[in-house]
């Protein structure tokens, strides 16, 4: 049994896109967060070592998000997700990455991809196959 553990609104600031005025200028990037964790432990014993330190998770997502632009939010989404699941207590995780200054000439509010990867239970290493939470 897993738990959901989420954490929305992580701003970042960074030069990710396929256009050159996008890498020269950057922009903001928001990040959602929903991690499957058994909390059961930590409830019992109200012990931080005993759940997924999601203040340490966001500080390392952040510092993913910061470095080495990529041209597209999927390749950034694959990026944060590798980074969740390398925390041992989180068995899967759904990474939402908005985009709200894409370079879109339309009114919009945002975009947004969501991406679901799961730890894989026998050899203990993440997939890259878009599976729903279970």
């Amino acid at each position: 049994m897993v738990d959901e553990l989420s954490i929305t609104g992580v701003e970042c600031f960074a030069h990710h896109g396929v256009f050159d005025h996008e890498r020269r200028d950057g922009q903001v990037f928001v990040i959602d967060l929903v991690l499957g964790v058994d909390t059961r432990a930590a409830a019992a014993s109200d012990d931080l070592a005993d759940t997924a330190d999601y203040g340490t998770l966001v500080d390392s997502v952040k510092a993913a998000v910061e470095r080495d632009p990529v041209d597209l939010i999927e390749t950034l989404a694959q990026r944060i997700a590798d980074v969740v699941l390398l925390e041992g207590r989180v068995e899967w995780t759904r990474v939402t990455v908005h985009k709200p200054d894409a370079p879109i000439q339309a009114t919009f509010a945002d975009v947004q991809l969501t991406i679901t990867r799961r730890r894989e239970a026998s050899a203990g290493e993440r997939t890259g196959k878009a599976e729903g939470p279970a």
